[in-house]
């Protein structure tokens, strides 16, 4: 597979858009699979069924208020916080059956990154945590308790992304915006299931936590490092619209 590290920080929308087209380009045939990793910039990315919600509007001035640039994201979910203190981790992949492999791609994702982090010293557990945000069955936690990995996909034919974002501290100012934006949207759920890992491993850093999470992948797949290519680039400049806030 494909190892990606390019991030366009300064503009989160580019960021997912550029994921979009490589979902697009890796489900023709023109790109081979594809892991992406990289440190984002902060961003609220609401799902697209948070813009039918009343709040909308006022959730994403919620997040601008926070310093958090508010974006639509290409997989599925509600909205779900990150900033420089949290990875996105993807995998892209070509698949003739994507309904087939959901939860599959699922499941060993969540596997994935739990191995990563238990590697670390973190008691991890796959599975919801009751009245966690942006709901998922594939939450990575510690210990049931608090949400360090949420995991969401996008799939088109003939091919299939795996997004996770994975928090490494700042969780006071995680909670804070999140407390502000599902308070707007009328999304009940309960802060304290908002954490980071430093909270359960005081001292860890993004690097140690990106150097784990490369080391499971690279146990059963062989990762080649490369860059976003020109094509892919002018791609999501293209799709780039798709993933801002409507007000932008």
């Amino acid at each position: 597979m494909r190892l990606l590290r390019d991030s366009f920080p300064e503009r989160p929308a580019l960021d997912i858009a550029v994921s979009h087209a490589l979902l697009l380009r890796v489900a023709r045939g023109e790109l081979e699979p594809t892991v992406r990793l990289y440190r984002p910039e902060p961003t609220l990315a609401f799902g697209r069924l948070d813009a039918l919600r009343p709040g909308f509007a006022e959730a994403g001035a919620a997040a601008r208020d926070a310093g958090f640039q508010p974006i639509v994201r290409l997989a599925g979910g509600h909205a779900a916080a990150y900033h420089e203190r949290s990875l996105i981790y993807e995998e892209i992949v070509h698949e003739h059956d994507v309904t087939a492999g959901l939860h599959d791609r699922f499941r060993d994702g969540a596997d994935l990154l739990a191995e990563a982090l238990a590697g670390l010293g973190v008691e991890t557990q796959v599975g919801e945590i009751p009245g966690e945000y942006c709901p998922g069955s594939y939450t990575v936690s510690a210990a049931g308790r608090i949400k360090l990995v949420g995991i969401a996909q996008r799939a088109v034919r003939g091919g299939a992304l795996l997004s996770a974002f994975i928090l490494v501290g700042g969780s006071d100012r995680l909670r804070g915006v999140l407390f502000d934006v599902y308070r707007a949207l009328q999304i009940a759920w309960r802060p304290a299931t908002a954490g980071a890992l430093d909270d359960v491993a005081p001292g860890i850093t993004t690097e140690a936590v990106e150097a784990a999470v490369l080391a499971a992948r690279a146990e059963d797949r062989e990762l080649t490092d490369a860059t976003v290519d020109p094509v892919t680039l002018d791609l999501a400049r293209t799709l780039e619209d798709r993933h801002r806030w409507p007000d932008d």
